[in-house]
């Protein structure tokens, strides 16, 4: 695999050995060898499946305590990925990343603990996975808001997202639960 470094501290964008013939395609979306080779290091606890309709965006999602590190994909259609740092003493600090992962490109993504998360459906459907290294906690969950303008998200939206009332309700970074 391939481990290439972004522009937020401790994000890594991964790009997989894909071998295809003409049956199709095998790749391995996790080896715990190749991760500690790559200095990613993690112990997975928890694996994650979703399925969106397009114009759905999820999060942007976190926890307080019992911050997740995942490791994201998507196995059908295409999302637009976005990953904030809420480590306070990070020298990223409320910065955002957003990158297209998609089914095509096979993109992974890696996002240690300490970061908000979150997507918008880009395809007709698209099927999200990711594993964590810690469990969902619903009383230590929390949602930043994903239109914040501190944030400077380019969601790239044509028409007003569908959300749940927690994400539209999500906390302004100035005022978000952040991370030491």
């Amino acid at each position: 695999m391939k481990v290439e470094s972004t522009e937020l501290d401790g994000v890594k964008l991964i790009e997989p050995r894909v071998f295809g013939d003409d049956r199709g395609f095998f790749l391995e979306s996790f080896n715990a060898r190749a991760f500690d080779a790559a200095g990613l290091a993690a112990t997975f606890v928890q694996d994650n499946h979703s399925g969106s309709r397009r114009g759905v965006l999820r999060g942007l999602h976190y926890q307080v305590e019992h911050a997740q590190g995942k490791l994201v994909r998507v196995a059908v259609g295409e999302v637009f990925d976005v990953v904030v740092d809420l480590r306070r003493s990070s020298p990223t600090f409320g910065r955002s990343l957003g990158m297209t992962l998609s089914a095509q490109n096979r993109l992974m993504l890696w996002v240690p603990a300490g970061f908000a998360h979150g997507f918008l459906t880009m395809s007709d459907h698209a099927e999200f996975l990711y594993k964590t290294t810690d469990y969902w906690y619903p009383e230590h969950e929390r949602t930043l808001l994903w239109n914040d303008p501190a944030l400077g998200i380019a969601w790239p939206l044509s028409a007003a997202p569908v959300l749940t009332r927690k994400d539209a309700a999500g906390t302004p970074l100035a005022q978000a639960d952040v991370y030491a």
